[in-house]
């Protein structure tokens, strides 16, 4: 079981990087058979975060996101290493947005050795992550807590967030599509997304290549409002063309 948990975010990458996956491709990758791979694409098809089709499996609608556990474990060497470009631009004695998602949460590990921040947050992992630095001020927002990736949203944590203007934001998104928007699965999370913008005097996007590759129904603005986006790979022409348009500072690790 334990080795197929860890086929599992793989396949899950490698979908969303192709569109579809197939169970011969799959086999000879992980060098199994091809019925542990239709088990696994079964298992996965029933979670929802595929849907079969003949000789393989193929990404359903973007209406709903994966789970956080999954979300965590993709990508993450990546992340580590935005996380670590993004932080290197955030100086000492600064005050900080942080949102939901595991890119936010790596970029709050990343920030561990900073002295004098003050944090606001709606993510609980970002704030027990950063209980560990003595020298940085956590402030958690109120609002609904979703127990499934410890975020709180709704009107609550966007009326806090409101209260304050501070030097950065540092956001993540769960897809950027060809025109530049970002977007996200819930409205509520949007919500504040949308306010950690507006209360921010530079915003900061963290997205490793995946997330371009991905859609979801909401939208939280366009690329054109950030200052700076860290990601682990090249822009594709139009999004590139749009980053020296609106004079974005792409910073592309790995």
């Amino acid at each position: 079981m334990a080795h197929q948990n860890f086929r599992h975010p793989e396949i899950l990458e490698i979908a969303r990087r192709d569109g579809k996956v197939t169970v011969e491709d799959l086999a000879r990758r992980f060098g199994v058979t091809l019925q542990t791979i239709r088990r696994d694409l079964g298992e996965l098809a029933d979670a929802g975060r595929l849907e079969r089709v003949h000789g393989g499996a193929v990404v359903p609608s973007g209406v709903s996101n994966i789970a956080y556990e999954e979300r965590r474990a993709l990508n993450a060497i990546a992340k580590d290493a935005m996380a670590r470009a993004c932080a290197a631009c955030i100086p000492d004695d600064a005050s900080v947005f942080l949102n939901i998602g595991t890119s936010t949460e790596a970029v709050a590990r990343a920030l561990l050795d900073h002295r004098n921040l003050l944090v606001v947050t709606n993510n609980l992992n970002v704030a027990q992550t950063l209980s560990a630095n003595p020298h940085c001020e956590t402030i958690v927002t109120g609002g609904r807590l979703r127990a499934a990736d410890g975020g709180l949203v709704g009107a609550e944590a966007a009326t806090a967030i409101g209260r304050y203007k501070l030097d950065i934001a540092i956001i993540g998104c769960s897809a950027i599509d060809g025109d530049g928007d970002m977007l996200d699965f819930d409205p509520d999370e949007v919500a504040v997304s949308r306010a950690i913008i507006a209360q921010a005097r530079k915003v900061f996007l963290v997205a490793d290549a995946s997330k371009f590759r991905r859609l979801a129904p909401a939208r939280i603005g366009n690329l054109a409002g950030i200052d700076r986006l860290f990601t682990d790979a090249r822009l594709g022409p139009s999004l590139a063309r749009l980053s020296a348009r609106e004079g974005i500072d792409v910073q592309v690790t790995g």
